[in-house]
Parts: C-alpha cells; structure tokens; sequence
C-alpha cells in the first residue's frame, strides 16, 4: 500500500537558503505544516502554496530585538514598521518602561514615562484602553489578533512606580519594597516575560524633566530584582544606557555574573561626543568575555539622526537652563529665546559647556546640525548648511545665528541632528564585533523625530552589498540566530526541520531601507516617520505569509513569545 503523504502548507521552492547558522549558502526548498518547518533540501511533494523563490534568499525571519510597541501593539497588531524590513519577532518593554504592572487611575502617569522617553506624544497615548493591572494580564490579552509574534520585559519604572507610588522619585527603595518588587518581578517573569528591563540612562526624564522612577534605584535594589531571575533560571537582563555604567565601575558584567544571566545594554557605537570610547569600550568588554561573563553590548548599523524643529525637540535635555525651555509653550519658549541674558546662560551652558559635557549633544554639535527645510524664502541658502556654517557666514555666535533663524520662523524651521555613527570604519569594526549584539532598532519610538525600523535591510543593503564588511551569511545570523539565542528563542532563529517557520524571503541584489517619509496615521492623527522596505519579498510568521511584496495578507499568526520556564510549566 503506497502511503499518502498529507500536503505541506507551504512550500518554498528553489531559493538561496541562507540558514542564520553562518554556514555557506545552498539552493534549496523549505517546506512548511502546521505552523514548523518540516523537511528540507529537493522536495516536491503537494502543497496548499508553492512559492517559488528562485534568485531571492530564503532566511529565518528577522528579530527586532529592541522596540518600544507596549502602546502601539494594541492598535497596530503588525507592529509597522519592522516588519516590513523582514522582521518575524519584535521585542518590547526596553530601557525600564512596560506598561504593566499598573495600578487603576496611575495609568496616565505610566504612560508619560513612556512619552517622554521614547518620544510618543501624550495624545496618541492617551488613547490607549488599559484593560489589564498585572503583567501576566498584560502578557494574556496581547496574545491574540498579533501580526509578528512580540516578546516583553517587565520594566523597572513600571515596577518600582507601582509599588512606592510618587516616592518612587525621590528617594532609594526600603527593604520590603524591594520584596515587593521582587515578587511582582516573579509574577512576570513566571508568565513567560523574556526578561528584566532596567535603565542607567541619565537622558530618561519624565515630562517635568525628573528621571524616570529606575534610575532612582541603587545597586542592592536592581541586584535583587537580577536574583529573581537567577533564581527561576530563564530569562535576560536589559538596560537602557548601560555604556556609562560598565564603563565607569563594570555594572553590567557585575549584574551578569552576580545572576548567571545575560545582561544586554545600550550601546557600542561611535560618537562625536566621546570619539575614542567605542575602541576603549571594546577592550573592556573583550576582559569580561574571557572570563565567561555575558554582558553585551548592542550595537546598529543605524547613523543615528534626529529630525526636530525647536518647537519639540529633546536635543538639549539635561541641560539645567535649555531644558526647561524647551518643556515649556512656544510663546515661552520665544520669549527666552529673545532675551540676551538667557542667551548668554545658554552660550556659558551649550556653547563653553561651564558645567561640564551635556547628555545629548557633543562639544561641537554646531557642526553635525543640519537646516533641512527653512519656512521663509529669504532662509532657503541655509538648506544643507550645518548651524556653525550658517553662524559663520553671518558673522554670528553660534547661539544667536542659531536662535535668530529659531525665532524669525517661529520655531517651524526643520532640523537634522546626526553626531553617532558618522565614522564609517569606526562602524564597520563594531559592526563585526563578535561581543555585540545587532538591532537596536527602537521601534515604535521617537516616531516623530526618526526611524530605526531599517536597521536590517541597512545591515544587507549598504554594509554587506556595498561595503562587503561581512558575508551575507554573518549578516543573517547576527539578524536571526545570534538574538534568538540570547533572548531564549530557541526554536527560532535557524532554518532547520522542528523550528518555528518564521521566515524572510528577500532580494539580496535589491534589499534596502528607502528615503524616510511622514504619514499622520496615528491615533488622533498623530505624525511620525515612516522607514520603507525594498526587496522584502515575504515575512512569514509561523507559517502564515504576513505580508507579501510590502502588502498585509489579512493573516494575524503572531504570538506572545515566553521564556524557557514558563514553556517548560506549560509543556
């Protein structure tokens, strides 16, 4: 009796298979039931879908290991715009800031933690229905109608603000709050949170220009809330500006190797503000591997770039005398503007830097600010020109000419501010560092002021195809295998039969981010920055074609990603 074989759902035929193993690339065909990868090599069995993919690679789907979508998801299930980029898997609730645990009536005060940091305006927040207190309530009703699948942390802000209430601001945590933080830490990370979120980032303020409640914790508190997941085994530690803390005293490799977790932080990258640390930042991270210690940190084939006008910019936050200005009304805001003596406290302040370097800005900013579009006719010759060019030929300091051209078009004149990753070879050496992780996308924030979602198709595009720093196949395993491992995905991030068909089916001659665009598709109308694909041919999640030539399928397969623990209760 011949068997009859049941039909694959998919079955992806005469692609390039890039594996994410870093192996050599093979022609091959993948086929695809019930939501796993089933069998490879020359198959040609029947199929609900052929796909032929002939002249285009066949991949495990891309993970975006580092977004902001904790409010976004639950109108956006696609979680726009990383997807269209190739990835299958978003990860949110960085840098401390989850939207859950959350107490009934502080939902508000939660969320503009968020907004300010990650730059989502209050009013598209504002929207957002809390249907949930807890995290696992949390984790519970994300996990339906989702396009990619999403993991979560639980973020210390949410933590430490829903159990010291306003104190969480002011001062350090007592014993017994910290039990109780532990505890809501163990509810999360038992429902299957990937991990702990926490932050070092002296730029996160709140919108009265407050740190945000995490970076009011000491050592024994963030060590403590580490032991929890030390104590269940599973899980990672992440944290926002992790690079000043490992630098100065090895937090990061301390937490790592007090926990036996792995700690990722942000970020090795080049800056304009300190030119030379990526290499120190390097070699110290190069110690702490060579004991076994896992801290790393993450790194982006992104030039970092924020495009603001100075009615709404962060630029200048930390800074004792701009930053209140720049918190408060336009009519205010021209008013300082106008008056010498708050400028020559700026000059003393952003120009001699009198008391010391600033967060988000280097020692020459003037030079890497660029007039995108000026609002008067008269102003059009600024266009390209960076602040100290325009100062220059105006015979001007760099504050007036600055301020002048701020006031004279009510604040409406647009800017580009780009002082990271502007040294190409400084780039290309990190970004084939073994010690970094890639992504660093942040996407779903700063949506009105940039766009990271392309860090993927940047990585293939400009530094495989065009500067050939690493093979395409080094440069899938750091988008799939590499995250997949370190954020416990251990049946994705790989194309082999029994794992999960989270695939990406792309162009390699093609793929690229494409020139950045404005939609006002948020809710309330809302603006932000749009990052196109090119040469995404399909995104794939757990076997169900997503999205095909940039077009949503009408498929929702996402799910709600948990760690190792909670799949090993729940086997």
């Amino acid at each position: 009796m011949t068997e009859t074989r049941m039909p694959y759902d998919l079955l992806i035929k005469n692609g390039r298979i890039v594996d994410g193993s870093g192996g050599p690339s093979y022609r091959g065909d993948v086929a695809v039931k019930d939501g796993k990868i089933i069998e490879m090599g020359k198959l040609s069995g029947p199929a609900a879908r052929t796909i032929d993919a002939a002249g285009r690679v066949v991949a495990p789907g891309f993970i975006d290991n580092h977004c902001h979508y904790d409010a976004q998801v639950t109108w956006d299930p696609l979680c726009t715009f990383s997807c269209d980029h190739g990835a299958t898997s978003v990860v949110f609730g960085n840098c401390s800031l989850s939207l859950a645990p959350v107490r009934k009536g502080k939902e508000e005060r939660l969320c503009e933690f968020l907004s300010y940091v990650e730059a989502i305006p209050m009013e598209v927040l504002n929207t957002l229905e809390f249907t949930w207190e807890s995290f696992p309530e949390y984790l519970e009703q994300m996990d339906h109608h989702l396009g990619v699948n999403i993991g979560n942390l639980i973020g210390h802000t949410a933590v430490r603000y829903y159990v010291m209430g306003d104190d969480c601001q002011k001062r350090t945590a007592t014993d017994d709050e910290i039990r109780e933080m532990q505890d809501l830490v163990r509810d999360g990370m038992t429902a299957g949170a990937l991990g702990l979120s926490v932050s070092r980032n002296q730029g996160h303020f709140d919108p009265q220009g407050v740190h945000i409640p995490a970076i009011w914790a000491d050592e024994k508190e963030i060590f403590a809330l580490g032991d929890v997941l030390r104590d269940l085994g599973t899980g990672l530690i992440q944290s926002g500006g992790g690079n000043a803390a490992e630098m100065k005293d090895g937090l990061m490799s301390r937490l790592s190797e007090a926990t036996g977790r792995t700690v990722v932080y942000n970020n090795l990258g080049q800056t304009m503000r300190r030119p030379d640390q990526w290499q120190k930042h390097m070699a110290q991270v190069d110690a702490t591997t060579a004991k076994g210690i896992r801290a790393f940190p993450m790194c982006t084939p992104n030039r970092i770039t924020d495009y603001f006008q100075m009615r709404n910019t962060q630029t200048f936050r930390g800074l004792s005398v701009w930053h209140p200005i720049c918190l408060s009304s336009p009519e205010e805001q021209l008013k300082a503007y106008a008056d010498p003596e708050v400028r020559r406290k700026l000059h003393e302040e952003a120009v001699e830097f009198k008391n010391g370097p600033a967060i988000g800005i280097c020692s020459t900013w003037w030079d890497y600010m660029v007039v995108q579009t000026a609002v008067l006719p008269k102003n059009k010759w600024m266009e390209g020109k960076t602040v100290g060019e325009i100062a220059k030929a105006q015979d001007k300091g760099i504050i007036d000419a600055f301020l002048d051209l701020a006031i004279e078009e009510n604040l409406d004149t647009e800017l580009l501010h780009g002082e990271n990753n502007v040294d190409d070879d400084a780039v290309a050496q990190i970004l084939t560092y073994p010690n970094a992780v890639i992504g660093l996308s942040d996407g779903g924030a700063h949506v009105q002021f940039q766009s990271g979602y392309g860090f993927s198709t940047r990585l293939l595009s400009e530094w495989v195809r065009e500067k050939g720093i690493m093979t395409l196949e080094q440069a899938v395993r750091r988008l799939t295998f590499e995250s997949a491992s370190i954020f416990g995905l251990h049946d994705r991030g790989l194309l082999r039969p029994g794992m999960v068909a989270d695939i990406v089916i792309f162009d390699p001659d093609t793929v690229k981010p494409l020139p950045l665009e404005v939609l006002h598709d948020f809710p309330s109308g809302a603006k932000r920055i749009k990052e196109p694909a090119q040469g995404i041919h399909m995104t794939i999640v757990n076997g169900q074609v997503l999205l095909e030539d940039g077009k949503h399928t009408g498929n929702l397969p996402g799910r709600v990603l948990r760690n190792t623990y909670y799949r090993a209760q729940h086997a």
